[in-house]
């Protein structure tokens, strides 16, 4: 039992022996800052089984628990607040457990693994400043539910196909010239985005066009010779054409190989790809067999709908007229497919809020065509990223590139370092590896100390500071953290028994101990965040014990004993913490 439950326990036996009275349930609460104690039990609740003044009978209960329960040593009563001191000999006791724990807070796994979906870029551009928000969200989401002692395994669906992917292609075939990345020294996926751009601005002129002969705009967008032939070649993609298929691979792989330089160097990965391709056929299978069922329903023009008003949602296509999927297809066969690969029983999509009602809509599909694991599904949706300029917008070509983004953050944590010149001594590779880490770290942190369903607005410039809620900032901490662990030139593994905490000892030990828990809070909350303001939390306890209490220049051994391994501890975490998030930590800056 945790301590939270022997007191629970023991104030239900308190009330029972002094009041002669059954406690149901008890409160308790941290203590207020501004009192003495850890753990405070609150007396009014209660009342309710035992009549009379809530200090006499805190008092009472506070005199039980200090005589019976050896993890209490004090007790003070505030009106109906009993707090509790806890012994220094609990703490002790527990941090002695996790010191030489490297796996501290993290469960193994057991039991069925989850699939957690991220990234899942289209292959008609390269990935933006709101993919970066998605994969970093995803990662980090994959790691803390494994931490939390799950199997993971992490996946992505490459939307590798559709009317999207035909317009870049055309744009290729009829303006490209041949172009490819090795002649133009573009990586992939930008020469790909760049004709995605080019079609939407030939295919605006078109419309254009077509509008001065008399045509309304919405018959214009229909009936632009751009976009019919992009709808052609999308129907020839289906059909098997082989030009258009060998067009497609050859396109496809550029982006591809766009893709992994840039997850690469975002520090992100995956156990296994999935690609629309391969997957919508299933789901072309899967619709049709939920046609001969009832569950679908074909329309006069042939397309194919399911009606979701009864559960206060709409009528949904599934399949159009001309048999072409679309992308609800794909995902019903992308999800029946992984709980074939695999043994899970959950999956996680990573996707942006705008697809709240998507995934409604799949997920209450796949309960109906009768799959139990569809309970177990879960969509981590999140807000956009904006900017100081505004909404970004991928046909127009305004959008924040994830390279140029990488590149930029390690420019500006480049600029900040050498003004702070701290860096004497470092060669020049080390400085690039330490601007790298600087400039990711506070990318990732930025990003991830939000809570994922609040829209961010993302400043560069701001997420570098080595002061406050920041990525530097912590890692500035763990690196001056193992500079006083470089110093410590004494043996410090000794155990200690006997030894009386001083107050920001016990601050810090205290705030070591919620690591599990919130461990736990993150991955059932599929939130990041609270692994991010828990580390800077802990680092701003720690820089206040560092300012309060000397460690390497105390006057007594054991206190330079105990501080240092504390400090290393409180290290230990920080990097465990980090871990959890994707970013790395320095050991000197």
């Amino acid at each position: 039992m945790n301590l939270e439950q022997i007191l629970v326990q023991a104030v239900k036996n308190a009330v029972s022996q002094i009041f002669n009275a059954t406690l149901e349930s008890v409160e308790l609460q941290p203590t207020r800052k501004d009192f003495e104690g850890d753990i405070t039990v609150v007396v009014f609740p209660i009342l309710r089984v035992v009549k009379g003044n809530p200090a006499f009978i805190g008092e009472q209960i506070g005199k039980y628990l200090t005589d019976n329960v050896p993890q209490i040593a004090d007790f003070n009563v505030v009106k109906g607040f009993l707090n509790l001191v806890v012994s220094d000999s609990y703490y002790l006791d527990f941090f002695e457990s996790i010191r030489h724990d490297a796996n501290f807070g993290r469960k193994s796994a057991e039991g069925k693994a989850v699939m957690i979906e991220y990234s899942s870029p289209n292959t008609n551009k390269p990935l933006h400043l709101g993919h970066v928000r998605n994969n970093l969200l995803g990662y980090s989401v994959a790691e803390i539910i494994k931490a939390s002692g799950k199997k993971v395994y992490k996946t992505q669906i490459i939307n590798d196909r559709g009317i999207h992917i035909c317009k870049s292609m055309l744009a290729w075939q009829k303006f490209g010239q041949g172009e490819t990345p090795e002649s133009t020294g573009l990586k992939g996926d930008k020469l790909v985005g760049n004709y995605y751009v080019k079609f939407d601005k030939e295919y605006k002129t078109q419309i254009a066009e077509l509008q001065k002969q008399g045509i309304s705009e919405e018959q214009a967008k229909k009936e632009a010779p751009l976009l019919l032939e992009a709808q052609k070649m999308l129907q020839q993609w289906e059909a098997g054409d082989e030009e258009i298929v060998a067009l497609w691979e050859k396109m496809n792989q550029w982006v591809y190989d766009g893709f992994e330089e840039t997850y690469a160097a975002l520090g992100v990965d995956f156990d296994k790809n999935y690609y629309e391709s391969n997957t919508y056929l299933l789901g072309k299978e899967v619709v049709n067999d939920g046609l001969e069922k009832g569950v679908f329903y074909r329309k006069e023009d042939g397309s194919v709908w399911i009606d979701l008003t009864d559960e206060g949602l709409d009528e949904k296509i599934v399949l159009r007229a001309d048999g072409t999927a679309v992308y609800m297809t794909q995902d019903i066969g992308t999800a029946i497919q992984r709980v074939e690969d695999y043994a899970i029983n959950g999956m996680v999509y990573t996707v942006g809020n705008e697809q709240d009602y998507h995934f409604k809509v799949l997920f209450l599909i796949l309960k109906k065509l009768g799959f139990e694991w569809a309970n177990h599904l879960y969509h981590l949706s999140y807000g956009m990223v904006d900017l100081p300029s505004g909404k970004m917008k991928s046909r127009e070509g305004t959008v924040v590139d994830a390279d140029d983004l990488i590149e930029e953050m390690t420019t500006t944590a480049q600029e900040i370092s050498e003004e702070l010149g701290k860096l004497d001594g470092y060669s020049e590779d080390e400085k690039q590896e330490l601007y790298k880490t600087i400039g990711l770290g506070a990318l990732k942190y930025y990003i991830l100390k939000v809570d994922p369903k609040k829209r961010i607005l993302f400043n560069p410039e701001e997420s570098v500071d080595f002061q406050g809620n920041t990525g530097p900032f912590i890692q500035y901490t763990y690196a001056r953290i193992r500079s006083i662990l470089r110093k410590a030139d004494f043996n410090h593994a000794t155990d200690l028994t006997n030894y009386k905490l001083h107050e920001k000892e016990r601050e810090l030990v205290k705030l070591l101990q919620q690591y599990p828990e919130i461990i736990q809070q993150a991955a059932e909350q599929h939130s990041p965040a609270l692994i991010a303001n828990y580390t800077y939390d802990l680092v701003k306890e720690f820089n206040s014990f560092y300012q309060n209490v000397s460690i390497l220049g105390a006057e007594v051994e054991e206190e330079k004993v105990f501080r240092v391994q504390l400090s290393e501890a409180v290290a230990n975490t920080i990097q465990n913490g980090f871990n959890l998030l994707g970013i790395g930590v320095p050991e000197r800056m």
